[in-house]
């Protein structure tokens, strides 16, 4: 926990409990354990559903004496600052207490804070015995605008499991290179636009690819949207993304949902496909191995679930 440069603090409907353990699993390289992650991975928490906070350590110390002293060695400067107290499982101090931790760390900060219009964050938690102290940064929920796209669908995924996919794909890695398969209207597309991912779409419904441009535009992203069958793309990717028809708004056929999956798999090593059945043997055919797996049940919809397969292609 010393060594780490991060504390991230995740959160989830019980839903989608699965899928954050899984995005944390690609991103981070370990599964989040009750919703808190050390790690030296740097990644904004508006990139995530999940993560609504990331702590950048500044000092550590099981003694609150001596981390106050490493707060004031490091000669903090701030204007219009603000510091809270993070509270996590097993830490008993009380509140009287925490506002007294909050003023001991506020004096040793040059600057005057603001605790209702804040420039700035900080905070200091205790976990496991150790108090941890450093600069906070929150979720700006800024991407709840795209709730406001002027097209959309009703089968359409939702914006978090968007987000998910888009980050298990690419790992975390934004120099990374992803194909939206199946891309519908664009909601896949504007999150990976959104997180600064390098992402193209395909779709062969010209009224659907022109919907997903126009709500490109609407946000100012800029994503190439090709007008075509999956199967006319010739370009590579590091990863794709692959949202299959769900026969709600489409007659896609087993034979169909066979081609895209092959299709796309011409085209990377990696796929991150949503199906709401099995599909294992057709991801087998298509020479790829599934590498994780989870299922994702719709918020007060028990009979309805969707199947995230994170396959990778085989070593002949």
């Amino acid at each position: 926990m010393k060594s780490t440069k991060h504390l991230y603090i995740f959160d989830y409907h019980h839903t989608e409990r699965d899928l954050c353990k899984l995005e944390s699993k690609h991103v981070f390289g370990e599964e989040v354990g009750e919703k808190l992650l050390w790690s030296n991975t740097l990644i904004h928490p508006s990139s995530s559903t999940f993560i609504k906070k990331r702590l950048d350590i500044m000092a550590t110390s099981q003694d609150y004496g001596r981390l106050l002293t490493e707060i004031e060695a490091a000669g903090i400067s701030a204007e219009g600052f603000k510091v809270e107290y993070l509270v996590f499982d097993g830490d008993n101090t009380r509140y009287p207490q925490r506002l007294n931790k909050l003023r001991d760390i506020g004096f040793r900060i040059e600057g005057i804070p603001d605790y209702h219009n804040p420039k700035s964050f900080y905070a200091l938690c205790q976990c496991d015995g150790t108090w941890t102290f450093g600069k906070l940064i929150k979720d700006r929920f800024d991407w709840y605008k795209h709730k406001e796209k002027p097209r959309s669908y009703s089968n359409s995924i939702t914006i978090g499991i968007a987000k998910a996919l888009v980050n298990i794909a690419a790992k975390g890695k934004k120099e990374a290179t992803l194909l939206d398969a199946c891309c519908g209207v664009g909601t896949i597309l504007m999150e990976a636009c959104y997180a600064g991912y390098a992402i193209e779409g395909c779709d062969f419904n010209w009224k659907i690819c022109a919907d997903a441009r126009e709500n490109l535009a609407y946000f100012d992203y800029s994503a190439t949207v090709h007008c075509s069958d999956i199967g006319g793309i010739d370009k590579r990717y590091d990863a794709a993304i692959v949202d299959l028809p769900y026969n709600l708004l489409s007659d896609a056929s087993e034979a169909d949902i066979a081609h895209i999956i092959a299709s796309a798999g011409r085209l990377t090593d990696r796929m991150v496909i949503v199906s709401t059945s099995d599909i294992s043997d057709l991801i087998s055919k298509a020479g790829f191995r599934t590498a994780d797996h989870c299922s994702v049940s719709k918020k007060g919809k028990r009979n309805f679930a969707r199947r995230v397969w994170v396959c990778v292609k085989k070593v002949v």
